[in-house]
């Protein structure tokens, strides 16, 4: 009798134990999206057209609060290249937040041609969802043609859906693309005569009442004003000459110089889209960043969110201004500001140190050809006449017609492959052909082909970029190359696209909860930014991703 009252004891003894594992073990669980190790907010933040040296060629005009920072608070990337080609938008927005390059994302421009459909798509076009926010089409958007999840969509798995993903951008791709497919919302500025924030039935129906009343307020209108530089232009000895013959401008302004007035010159250069092209589309993203932390209550718990910025007015100076313009310095001095604002503003309504932002770019510019020869830097201009005349010809001569050429696009030859068929050639054997043609023409560097890029394996230089760009459903027969700096442009602004290092190194930086302090020539690559987040939060890489985890970054 003793003995079975012993054995009842233990075996209740026992239960209790058990019981009181199981209830630890649901806590930590629990406590597994819920945890004070992650931050509240990873805010990642995306310069269009950034070169890496605008970091350094402006430093000293920088305040201490929003670029200089991050650099002296957090980690900063010195050697960040896209590790593909082509550098676009587009796929770089994707890029940054896959982990990994077209290849695997499917995103191989802004714009492709589509081999099944026979037409040019567009990387966020969707005909299938309807614009929110306006009665325009700029809202027919969505990210179906990206193939891979971000990691804002990661993390949105791992919350269960609890942690919120938004993304804002004056670009529809700057905000759609990063934040994935399972986002609450992405963002986007719809200029013309509205001068609204928009978005797609993908997300949701209706504009919140917070972005309605956003829109109705005269805060786009605000900004339609004086553009004069932020300090004395005598200053601003880290750029050319105001007045000179590489820039674009404005329609109804006679010279590309210093002051503009943005009101008058709205109505020639489409109403609202002007401020995309001035430093107040950067700011006007700025307040917008604000309000949406605000009304959607992001970083307000211990579930960690995720806000996707993109800074696209950058990209639409450079465009039209060129790399060694004074607007585009004064561009990124109102940048600083604005950073500054953002943060200090994450600093009281999210925590100091409870936050986690990284910084980077979609891609570089190459300085204005023109300028570059006029001080004898070997650049220029492609000729697109006379290669097209050339080509034709060449086609005509050896098949007999110019209709075995289906297309051409971001230096890609598609080819009618029924037309090739019906000829009785061999693939292969026709991209080849017009490889060897195009190499002979001037200005063409290197030439390539889709069998080349299917069946061969490089590791450097940049038939490696081409590789990882190439999407064997996606990209062309026959892919060209151009000499450095000679580009398919205006003879005024600049535009990028090449694997060369003016269009690849890009900055890095990261600052805040989690990140160490330091700096690195180590060369970094852009598809490592989903991983080192992802390590971060203590979630699944995203699906695609081929980049690896900078744990130097990371405390």
């Amino acid at each position: 009798m003793k003995k079975m009252s012993f054995l009842i004891v233990v075996l209740c003894m026992f239960s209790a134990c058990g019981a009181q594992n199981t209830t630890t073990d649901i806590k930590k669980k629990t406590s597994v999206l819920v945890s004070n190790d992650r931050p509240k907010l990873v805010v990642g933040i995306v310069v269009d057209q950034m070169r890496y040296d605008y970091l350094t060629r402006f430093e000293s005009k920088f305040g201490d609060g929003g670029f200089n920072r991050m650099i002296n608070e957090g980690f900063n990337c010195k050697n960040n290249h896209f590790n593909y080609v082509p550098t676009y938008t587009g796929p770089g927005h994707a890029s940054v937040y896959t982990g990994t390059t077209p290849k695997t994302h499917g995103i191989i421009g802004n714009n492709w041609y589509d081999k099944e459909t026979k037409e040019s798509v567009y990387c966020a076009g969707d005909q299938s969802v309807s614009s929110v926010g306006t009665e325009d089409d700029a809202g027919e958007m969505s990210p179906r043609r990206m193939q891979t999840t971000s990691f804002a969509d990661e993390n949105r798995l791992f919350t269960q859906m609890q942690g919120k993903t938004i993304g804002i951008s004056l670009k529809d791709r700057g905000a759609i693309l990063p934040a994935g497919h399972t986002a609450n919302a992405a963002y986007w500025f719809h200029g013309r005569g509205e001068g609204a924030w928009i978005t797609s039935s993908f997300y949701m129906n209706d504009l919140p009442q917070w972005v309605k009343d956003f829109n109705a307020s005269d805060n786009a209108a605000s900004y339609l004003k004086e553009w004069n530089t932020l300090y004395d232009i005598s200053t601003y000895t880290e750029s050319g000459v105001d007045e000179n013959t590489f820039e674009g401008g404005f329609k109804g302004k006679e010279k590309a110089t210093f002051p503009y007035d943005l009101k008058a010159l709205s109505k020639d250069n489409r109403g609202y889209d002007l401020l995309k092209a001035t430093p107040y589309g950067n700011s006007l993203t700025t307040d917008f960043a604000m309000a949406a932390i605000e009304a959607e209550n992001l970083g307000q718990d211990q579930i960690t969110d995720v806000l996707a910025v993109s800074y696209s007015a950058t990209d639409y100076v450079g465009h039209n201004f060129g790399v060694n313009s004074k607007e585009v310095q004064d561009t990124y001095l109102r940048l600083d500001k604005d950073l500054e604002r953002l943060f200090q503003y994450l600093d009281t309504n999210v925590g100091k140190g409870e936050y986690t932002v990284f910084l980077t770019a979609d891609h570089g510019a190459v300085d204005v050809p023109s300028y570059l020869a006029s001080v004898k830097v070997p650049a220029g201009y492609v000729d697109r006449t006379d290669r097209k005349e050339r080509f034709n010809s060449f086609l005509n001569t050896t098949y007999g017609t110019e209709d075995i050429v289906e297309h051409i696009s971001n230096g890609q030859i598609f080819l009618n492959r029924d037309k090739v068929q019906a000829l009785g050639l061999k693939l292969s054997d026709v991209q080849d052909a017009i490889a060897m043609e195009y190499l002979s023409y001037k200005n063409i560097s290197k030439v390539y082909t889709a069998t080349t890029m299917s069946t061969t394996s490089f590791s450097i230089g940049v038939e490696n970029l081409l590789q990882n760009g190439f999407n064997q459903k996606r990209s062309g027969d026959v892919i060209l190359v151009n000499d450095t700096s000679f580009i398919s442009y205006n003879k005024t602004g600049s535009t990028h696209g090449s694997g060369l290092n003016y269009d690849t190194h890009v900055p890095l930086l990261f600052f805040g909860k989690g990140i160490k302090h330091g700096e690195t020539f180590d060369k970094t690559v852009i598809p490592d930014i989903a991983p080192t987040i992802s390590a971060l939060l203590g979630i699944s890489f995203p699906n695609g991703a081929t980049g690896q985890p900078l744990g130097f970054v990371i405390d």
